[in-house]
C-alpha cells in the first residue's frame, strides 16, 4: 500500500515517509556547511533538478535507499503546508474545539 505523497513540482512526487527534510534554498545558501553539502551531493550525482525554474527549496529524501536532494521550484512553506494538509486531522480537530464554519 502506498502512503501519502508530496508533489514537489513538475511530475515529481515523493512518499512523505521518505522525506527527511524540507529546506528553504535561500537559507541553505547562507550556510557554508550547507553549500558544501549541496556541492558534494551535486558532484556525486545525488541532486535532481525538478524544473528549469529557479529552485526555491531543497527536499532531502531517501529514494531506493539512496539520499537524494530535489531542487524544487515550490517554496518550502508551501511544501510544508502540502505535507500536513491531509495528515493533521487530529490537530485541526483539537484546535477547532467545536467551532463551526
Amino acid at each position: 500500500m502506498v502512503g501519502m505523497v508530496l508533489h514537489l513540482g513538475g511530475d515529481v512526487t515523493v512518499p512523505l515517509n521518505d522525506i527527511i527534510a524540507i529546506i528553504d534554498k535561500e537559507s541553505a545558501d547562507q550556510s557554508a556547511a550547507n553549500r558544501e553539502f549541496i556541492n558534494i551531493a551535486r558532484e556525486e550525482g545525488f541532486v535532481r533538478r525538478i524544473s528549469h525554474d529557479p529552485p526555491k527549496s531543497i527536499v532531502l529524501a531517501e529514494v531506493d535507499k539512496k539520499t537524494v536532494l530535489f531542487l524544487s521550484p515550490i517554496s518550502s512553506v508551501t511544501l510544508m503546508k502540502r505535507s500536513r494538509k491531509d495528515t493533521d486531522h487530529s490537530y485541526k480537530r483539537l484546535n477547532n474545539k467545536g467551532e463551526s464554519k
